[in-house]
């Protein structure tokens, strides 16, 4: 099992350093232009000389994707109950919320701009939209996955419908909402710069355009790399409640 680890580990790490070898080694070689790829030794000298600068607008990013997820979650959770409890919601409003996921965030953008302004509340509205559909969906099926049998056993012990999810559907279907909670999550971040995109004065999204406008692509991808350190950090936190509120899915 240890060596199965190891390798689960080593493998793609030891993949990902021979591509960053290659990368590093044909940017020297062809001698491509800073402003057209830069090499990884620029990316990470990039993110050492901008530390301070990726840290304020990180910060500002990081407040935006939180206050987006909280309240995702918080709406995903009560629709997701109503939608098991009343099966004529759930019939009318699921194909309304697939179809919502087709429409591009950055169409919607501009509108919320036009109607909610330049502050960070289109930005965390925004998190909302790529958050909320994930969650919904898998906390409303994990729920009707439940066990009849135990729903039944709660029902004969004089269980209303109130003890009913809080002592039955709730736990049993708290790992699915967990498993889009981790999805939403790892795009939260996402839908955060694309709301600083538009309009902004910081965060990661603005610093991104204003260095992309003066061509240092070596502090755009520095930009990203930011994001994507970020967006696993959110997945991490994610992963971290699930294992300090459900025991009983923890690996040994």
């Amino acid at each position: 099992m240890k060596t199965l680890s190891d390798k689960k580990i080593w493998v793609p790490l030891s993949v990902f350093i021979i591509i960053l070898g290659l990368w590093e080694l044909e940017v020297r070689a062809a001698k491509i232009p800073l402003y057209i790829l830069p090499s990884p030794s620029k990316i990470i000298s990039a993110l050492y000389y901008e530390r301070e600068l990726l840290f304020l607008h990180g910060l500002v990013t990081l407040k935006e994707t939180a206050a987006g997820l909280i309240l995702a979650v918080i709406l995903g959770v009560i629709l997701a109950v109503i939608m098991d409890r009343f099966e004529l919601f759930r019939t009318a409003t699921y194909p309304l919320m697939v179809v919502s996921q087709t429409v591009p965030v950055i169409v919607l953008a501009p509108i919320f701009i036009i109607y909610l302004g330049f502050g960070m509340t289109p930005k965390i509205l925004i998190v909302v939209l790529m958050c909320f559909f994930p969650i919904v969906i898998s906390f409303a099926d994990g729920m009707k996955q439940v066990d009849r049998n135990q729903v039944n056993l709660a029902r004969l012990f004089g269980a209303n419908n109130l003890k009913l999810y809080a002592m039955v559907k709730i736990p049993a279907a708290a790992p699915s909402l967990f498993s889009g909670l981790k999805v939403a999550a790892t795009y939260s971040i996402t839908g955060a710069v694309v709301g600083e995109w538009l309009s902004s004065n910081s965060g990661l999204g603005y610093y991104m355009l204003r260095v992309k406008n003066g061509f240092m692509l070596d502090k755009v991808f520095a930009c990203v790399v930011v994001v994507v350190l970020l967006s696993l950090l959110m997945n991490g936190c994610v992963k971290l409640l699930q294992y300090i509120l459900i025991p009983h899915m923890r690996r040994k």
